[in-house]
């Protein structure tokens, strides 16, 4: 149990049977009246952000978050599988708990899979990933002006905006996090 008057940031608790992340806190102690505390929380599941005021007294169980790098093995439909490193079970997830990024991952890549009690809400794929290019335009000479860049499409089938001098055949080197090219490897 953690009581408001020992909030920090990071923290994480549960409250009103969600699991919540400390992003701000404060405590405050006006001149009339009693001391309160002002946190800004983050719902670790869906990601929503709330402002709420606590008493200091007031208690909330702990919330243990475990992360875990599982490698990802196949998709069958809307089930994707990924595979625990250390005992090979197979764990099934909905491609609804899939972030966007996730398109930069081919099958034998590690991710890291976040739980609270057994259930899955987060799955964070490497920060940087390497891609075949299996199609794109040549570029034309003379459309250099400018930074200018042309569609790719990679791979795990994600299309990424990449300059006119990368080829089919290329490798190159993905930021998962924002989707941009970084380099030809």
């Amino acid at each position: 149990m953690v009581s408001a008057g020992d909030f920090r940031n990071g923290l994480t608790f549960e409250m009103d049977n969600n699991i919540v992340q400390i992003i701000e806190f404060q405590h405050v102690k006006p001149g009339k009246g009693a001391a309160f505390v002002r946190t800004k929380l983050r719902n670790v599941v869906t990601g929503s952000v709330v402002e709420t005021t606590f008493n200091p007294s007031a208690k909330f169980p702990t919330a243990v978050i475990e992360r875990k790098d599982m490698e990802y093995s196949y998709n069958d439909g809307d089930l994707y599988y990924f595979m625990d490193l250390e005992t090979f079970d197979q764990l099934p997830l909905n491609k609804d708990k899939l972030p966007d990024n996730f398109k930069f991952v081919k099958e034998g890549m590690t991710v890291r899979l976040a739980s609270c009690k057994g259930s899955v809400f987060s799955v964070e794929p490497p920060m940087f990933v390497e891609l075949l290019v299996v199609e794109s335009e040549p570029g034309v000479k003379g459309n250099t002006a400018t930074n200018a860049t042309k569609p790719a499409k990679l791979e795990t089938g994600a299309e990424i905006k990449v300059p006119m001098f990368i080829n089919e055949g290329d490798v190159l080197k993905i930021d998962t996090r924002t989707g941009e090219y970084l380099e030809r490897v």
